[in-house]
């Protein structure tokens, strides 16, 4: 998915992974049946990075396509083209999954 948009500064979009969620019996419960927010995504859209006090643009360590683990509660959610996303720093990243 390519967004129409670039984050500024050391910004980044996540699409939230869904993970189905199934009880022992094999029940498959909908997404909206648990409260708790995804802490997996994929990158979607990544900010040219931040600049240092000399003025040299820091590169990020994220790109594009990386599936990324964040903090539960780091980014926050805004709605583009009527799809949620997570947006936040690079820092409230913690891994890359490879």
């Amino acid at each position: 998915m390519e967004l129409n948009l670039t984050p500024l500064n050391n910004h980044v979009f996540i699409e939230p992974a869904s993970e189905e969620k199934v009880t022992k019996s094999g029940i498959v419960l909908p997404e909206t049946s648990e409260k708790e927010r995804p802490m997996q995504g994929k990158i979607i859209a990544v900010g040219p990075g931040k600049m240092d006090k000399t003025g040299n643009r820091i590169s990020m360590s994220v790109k594009v396509g990386d599936m990324v683990i964040f903090k539960k509660y780091g980014p926050d959610e805004v709605e583009v083209d009527g799809k949620k996303y997570l947006v936040g720093e690079e820092s409230d990243i913690l891994a890359i999954i490879n």
